[in-house]
C-alpha cells in the first residue's frame, strides 16, 4: 500500500453555536488541511497519483472557504463549522474524484499548531 499526502491553508472566520466560550464568537484561523491517499499500486511511470492534481483539486475545494466566514458558506449555514465538519465536509467533496486503486485515506484539519480534527471513514471505535 502507499500513501501520499498534501497540505494546504485558508484563512477564514467562523463562530460555533451552542458552543459556551470564546469559539461563540466570531474569530479566525489560518486552516491547514492535509488530504492523505491510499493507493494500492503504481501506474506505468511509477506514481501512486500525481502530487500537481491533488494539490489542484485540493484547491478548488478550499476556494469557496478561503477569506470569507465559513457559518455562511454550505453546508456550514446549518451546521456547525467545527473542524471535525470541516475534515468531513471536504472529504466527501474529494471522495468522488478518486476512484480504482486510489483513496481518500483521511482529512485533517488543523485550526492552530497544537489543534486539529481528522476524519477517517470506517467502524466507529
Amino acid at each position: 500500500m502507499y500513501f501520499l499526502s498534501v497540505e494546504k491553508s485558508f484563512d477564514a472566520a467562523h463562530y460555533l453555536k451552542g458552543y459556551k466560550g470564546k469559539c461563540e464568537k466570531l474569530h479566525g484561523h489560518r486552516f491547514k488541511v492535509v488530504v492523505r491517499l491510499k493507493a494500492s499500486k503504481l501506474n506505468k511511470i511509477g506514481l501512486a497519483y500525481d502530487f500537481t492534481d491533488l494539490k489542484r483539486q485540493l484547491g478548488d475545494v478550499l476556494a469557496k472557504y478561503d477569506h470569507g466566514c465559513l457559518n455562511e458558506v454550505k453546508p456550514f449555514d446549518k451546521i456547525n463549522p467545527s473542524s471535525e465538519n470541516l475534515a468531513k465536509t471536504i472529504f466527501d467533496q474529494l471522495k468522488p474524484l478518486f476512484t480504482g486503486d486510489t483513496h481518500i485515506g483521511s482529512v485533517e484539519v488543523w485550526e492552530s499548531p497544537e489543534s486539529c480534527a481528522v476524519y477517517k471513514p470506517g467502524r466507529a471505535l
